[in-house]
């Protein structure tokens, strides 16, 4: 190994399944004897050679320079109350184009069984009266909704946006971690990540063949368009952000952009007559479809939480008189549940009449008393999730847990037994990554993202992956300390552009945005100037005083701080 990489193969594998079989790492074969040189794998052999002439303090350099790049677009993310940049590796991850296609096989499976299941557990439920999935699992789960039954987008898509989640087990084989197609965050810094890493390492992109992440927004767009109402010739397409205090608002912004639409809060939103219009200068004007960030809760005050300041009255009924699409569909959620995932594999079988492409880990259903008993008796060796849970909060690592914490997951567990899973400890697989002592393995996940258009799902070559930075960590989410990794889908037929430095691909069309992609959106005018002192432009006008009023709106009680405590939650299902 070159400088870069003295003393890597040492390091390999710091934690070991209960089996005792080390983690997979993705650049670097374990070593046979101890104190052997570690050999690269095939995939990585080109990106490992150029690397290899880089001292530790040139690939440090760099590092940094990913970083103010970031904390100077805005490219932000917060955490435990501090905006922070969102931490990237200047080594990506690599998967080889053969590999990459039986991923994207796996996901557009799954994507398609639970576009199945969701249409069938809010229509006739035949996956109950057929034995597939017992009754209870759909309405105990808290995020099957009633106020959804019945409401159909007019391509009959309800998941047109999916992030499912991806580990590399201990054997090298890609496993289903979870399934999230409620309104699944992290692509913002897919996109944002490639253009920095474009110009970090161009030479790379050409000579490996990295395939382009930048159809993303185009292919957002036409998915979103597509679902609109009947009769629409050019349907009026908005996304509906909580607000800047939720911790997702870079990416809402990035999307409205990339897309060209305008970026909303409910407040901007009127329904009348059945129909949901946007407040411009002009008027109001009618909007076709909502691309929502918003948990579902917090939509409409009239079917969900009364106090919600963060959606408009009456969407539930114009999206029920098939007046306005809000995607995802609102109930979504009974399909990302942790007790529902444990039975994807046979809703493939049932409604697609397939085997699974993909393997689920294995999982423990509490509420079966004999494994409920299994679990409870090693604890010590599992891992323990919520079904609702996200972003990696409430999730127990037994083998991390003091003897106190769990006893009382154990009086937990037996209380509500439905309210969770459990699975073994995978060893995520681990890849190179820059730390403050050097070059070490850092255990990694991978979120590709679906987007389907009714006649196609269109996997994004690549996704987020997201790596545990601290030694040993297994929770990658960033929500906990975690950082990322570009994804690099290399080899197969030569892309149709590829992403190098500024002006080609998807680098150039991001860098013109890079200077105030985080900046709000204005309403728009109807083609009409805007007034000199736009009151919802902070571009315009006085931005001290707009900034000012923002921070006075979240301070004052009680009203508006609800509003920024809500801002915070309301996307508390997407969490990357």
């Amino acid at each position: 190994m070159g400088d870069l990489f003295d003393g890597y193969g040492s390091t390999l594998s710091p934690r070991k399944t209960a089996s005792g079989v080390p983690a997979f790492d993705e650049m670097f074969a374990v070593p046979e004897h101890p104190g052997a040189p570690a050999r690269s794998r095939e995939a990585y052999r080109e990106l490992y050679q150029a690397l290899a002439q880089m001292t530790q303090e040139e690939l440090r350099g760099r590092t940094e320079s990913l970083a103010s790049s970031y904390l100077a677009q805005g490219v932000t993310f917060d955490f435990a109350g501090e905006e922070r940049p969102f931490p990237l590796d200047a080594v990506p991850r690599v998967i080889t184009y053969d590999e990459w296609a039986r991923v994207e096989s796996g996901v557009k499976q799954r994507v398609r069984a639970l576009e199945a299941f969701l249409d069938d557990a809010y229509g006739r439920q035949h996956c109950v009266r057929d034995g597939v999935l017992p009754a209870k699992l759909i309405a105990s789960s808290q995020y099957f909704y009633r106020q959804a039954a019945g409401i159909h987008s007019a391509n009959g898509v309800r998941i047109q946006v999916s992030g499912i989640d991806l580990i590399r087990d201990e054997n090298g084989e890609m496993r289903v971690l979870e399934d999230n197609v409620r309104v699944p965050s992290g692509v913002s810094y897919v996109i944002s990540n490639r253009r920095v890493m474009a110009q970090t390492l161009p030479e790379l992109f050409v000579s490996m063949r990295v395939r382009p992440v930048g159809d993303y927004p185009n292919k957002l767009l036409a998915a979103l368009r597509a679902s609109a109402p009947p009769g629409v010739e050019e349907p009026n397409v908005v996304v509906l952000t909580p607000g800047v205090y939720n911790s997702a608002y870079f990416e809402h912004t990035l999307l409205a952009r990339l897309m060209g639409v305008e970026l909303v809060e409910g407040r901007d939103l009127l329904c009348a007559g059945g129909k949901v219009f946007m407040r411009t200068t002009t008027g109001p004007r009618r909007v076709d479809v909502i691309y929502r960030r918003v948990d579902d809760e917090f939509l409409d005050p009239l079917q969900f939480r009364a106090d919600s300041m963060l959606g408009a009255p009456g969407l539930m009924l114009a999206a029920r008189l098939g007046n306005v699409t809000i995607a995802n569909a609102v109930g979504n959620g009974v399909a990302d549940d942790k007790l529902l995932y444990t039975y994807v594999p046979d809703l493939i079988r049932y409604y697609l009449s397939e085997e699974p492409i993909l393997k689920n880990v294995d999982t423990w259903r509490l509420e079966d008393p004999g494994s409920l008993e299994e679990v409870l008796d090693r604890l010590a060796e599992l891992v323990v999730k919520p079904v609702d849970g996200s972003g990696g909060k409430g999730l127990v690592v037994g083998p991390d847990a003091s003897p106190a914490e769990l006893d009382k997951l154990r009086t937990t567990l037996r209380r509500d037994p439905r309210g969770w899973i459990a699975q073994p400890v995978v060893m995520l697989s681990t890849i190179p990554t820059l730390v403050a002592d050097g070059m070490r393995p850092r255990h990694a996940d991978l979120r590709p993202f679906a987007v389907n258009d009714g006649e196609d799902i269109w996997v994004l070559p690549g996704g987020l992956t997201r790596v545990a930075l601290p030694e040993g960590e297994l929770v990658v989410n960033s929500s906990q300390g975690g950082g990322s990794k570009d994804t690099w889908i290399v080899g197969g037929a030569a892309p149709g552009h590829v992403e190098y430095g500024q002006g080609s691909g998807l680098a150039g069309l991001v860098a013109d945005q890079a200077a105030t992609v985080t900046e709000a959106i204005p309403i728009i005018y109807d083609g009409q100037p805007p007034p000199a002192h736009s009151p919802r432009d902070p571009a315009r006008g006085d931005r001290e005083q707009h900034e000012q009023q923002q921070q006075e709106h979240a301070r004052s009680m009680p009203h508006t701080a609800q509003s920024e405590q809500q801002q915070q939650a309301a996307e508390e299902g997407t969490s990357c």
